[in-house]
């Protein structure tokens, strides 16, 4: 398939809120700091406990909403129909057979990926009345090795990239497999050109340098607000201090990005 052209969608920070309508705690802690302005969109998850609930917040609230495709997690919201909850399972039972279970290509499983991926667009779509903003995936298992080589999700969306790291910071192996797969996505897909999660900024003081970025090309911050160190900080002066000056974005606002060459510091996010 042909690249889509690309167009520049430089200096914007979307800031993201995963596990929406998961359960009610991850919900209403990410429905806090929506209104407070200190996160610009969530993504939702579907057959989920508080799923409705959150789908009619999300309405009233107005807050830019994506698909978090859930592959490895049961359903609890009981209103999954059973063919899709048994395909459902036996993706989940195979995603967590080990830590590189994801890594592994099965073939056998080729239908159940695709039908659980189709019933959960089908769900948001329903609940929301809309198709999501963006895709992304329950502890990333959207770049599972099933997703990426059938080429689960339609073209032309908008999908989280793999996290991106500083030199040093991971293996030549790892580093190696991480740029295999965001070269997949920026085939198909329009992503950020940088992803990090706020927990691990938080913890080993990236701030400084995701902000720089931020300033200059499109980035994507991840966040769990009902972590407690994470609202505290979103809901800190800290947050204002730090993120002042940008511009933050949703997904709905972001383009296909032009290659990002001259960061001013030595990281690599491909």
């Amino acid at each position: 398939m042909e690249k889509p052209a690309s167009t520049d969608s430089a200096g914007l920070l979307i800031i993201n809120a995963d596990d929406w309508g998961g359960w009610k705690s991850a919900t209403d802690a990410a429905a806090a700091c929506f209104e407070a302005g200190r996160i610009t969109s969530v993504s939702a998850m579907v057959f989920m406990e508080d799923s409705e609930r959150a789908a009619k917040l999300a309405k009233t609230l107005g807050v830019d909403t994506g698909l978090h495709v859930n592959l490895n997690q049961t359903f609890t919201g009981g209103n999954c129909v059973p063919v899709i909850s048994e395909a459902h399972e036996r993706v989940r039972k195979f995603l967590k057979r080990g830590r590189y279970a994801q890594l592994l290509y099965n073939p056998w499983l080729r239908g159940a990926f695709k039908m659980v991926f189709q019933s959960q667009v089908d769900e948001f779509c329903r609940l929301y009345g809309m198709a999501p903003s963006h895709f992304d995936g329950h502890q990333h298992m959207h770049l599972c090795a099933n997703m990426l080589w059938d080429e689960i999700i339609p073209a032309d969306q908008k999908v989280r990239r793999s996290f991106s790291f500083w030199p040093g910071e991971k293996s030549i192996l790892n580093r190696a497999y991480r740029s295999w797969v965001d070269g997949k996505l920026e085939a198909r897909h329009v992503s950020t050109e940088y992803f990090f999660s706020l927990e691990q900024c938080l913890r080993n003081d990236r701030l400084p340098r995701v902000t720089k970025l931020a300033g200059e090309t499109s980035v994507e911050l991840m966040t769990h607000p009902e972590k407690e160190s994470e609202q505290q900080f979103l809901m800190s002066d800290s947050f204002k201090q730090t993120f002042g000056g940008l511009k933050l974005a949703t997904y709905s606002q972001l383009q296909r990005v032009a290659k990002h060459e001259a960061c001013g510091c030595s990281c690599a996010g491909h």
